[in-house]
């Protein structure tokens, strides 16, 4: 079977609304249905629009820790100080780039975006996305009686690569990772450490079709992708490691 990827174009918000009545809505006037086994991909920022997570960096008000790293990095108060609120930890930077981790999901500037918002205004991360994509999964569940998997995306910056990319920031309904470990590579040798993401491989495929800038497409569905669908709930750690262990950040911070 071929895998499709089919980009919906859907009506913009500009206040909080529901999701779930926004996807059926966008399904009617495409003039698609989804179908069982089928991958849902919304992106991350009409989620946020969702739940009002836009900010008016006017209305900020910045602390003392905020002036220290709107100067170390050189980027706005009001920008600083809204990265230090949506972070676990900075790990450093560089001019008008903050290094940040949230719920072990690494990011610059903890994944604030100016993008398709008005004037001084930032979008932040959704809220509780894991939670989002299972209640997602589940009512469409009950509205078309078909099992399908969930998975929220967002773009991102990939080390020494030029160009964003998917990254898969929360799932349902789907086994997020591969586990190859003892499987056989086209030499007969045993892998011993390959994990396969397969969330974030079918996030990018969806990203390229959902794109960036005003396309208005924040739904994807990827058909006969060959992924394996779950009922069972699916846990952050399995998606991501801490800083700590990423070889990039050890590396680095080794040198």
């Amino acid at each position: 079977m071929l895998l499709t990827v089919s980009s919906l174009l859907s009506e913009r918000k500009s206040s909080k609304f529901d999701v779930f009545e926004a996807l059926l809505e966008t399904i009617e006037k495409n003039k698609v249905k989804l179908q069982e086994g089928d991958i849902l991909v919304i992106s991350t920022k009409y989620i946020s629009n969702s739940q009002g997570r836009i900010v008016n960096v006017k209305n900020i008000k910045i602390s003392k820790k905020g002036i220290e790293v709107s100067k170390k990095f050189q980027i706005k108060p009001e920008i600083a100080e809204i990265i230090l609120r949506e972070s676990d930890k900075i790990f450093g930077g560089v001019a008008g780039f903050v290094i940040t981790s949230a719920d072990n999901i690494m990011a610059p500037n903890a994944g604030i975006d100016k993008s398709n918002v008005k004037k001084d205004r930032v979008v932040l991360y959704p809220n509780n996305p894991f939670l989002i994509a299972e209640q997602i999964r589940r009512k469409v569940f009950l509205k078309f009686f078909i099992h399908i998997g969930v998975i929220l995306v967002d773009s991102r910056l990939m080390p020494a690569r030029v160009g964003t990319s998917g990254v898969a920031i929360s799932c349902a309904g789907i086994e997020p990772v591969l586990d190859m470990r003892s499987m056989k590579d086209l030499e007969g040798n045993l892998l011993k450490v390959t994990f396969q993401a397969v969330i974030d491989n079918i996030a990018t495929i969806a990203n390229h079709k959902m794109g960036e800038g005003a396309e208005s497409k924040p739904f994807a569905i990827v058909r006969d992708s060959g992924a394996q669908l779950t009922n069972r709930k699916i846990s952050p750690s399995e998606m991501a490691i801490s800083p700590d262990q990423c070889v990039y950040v050890r590396g680095l911070s080794k040198v």
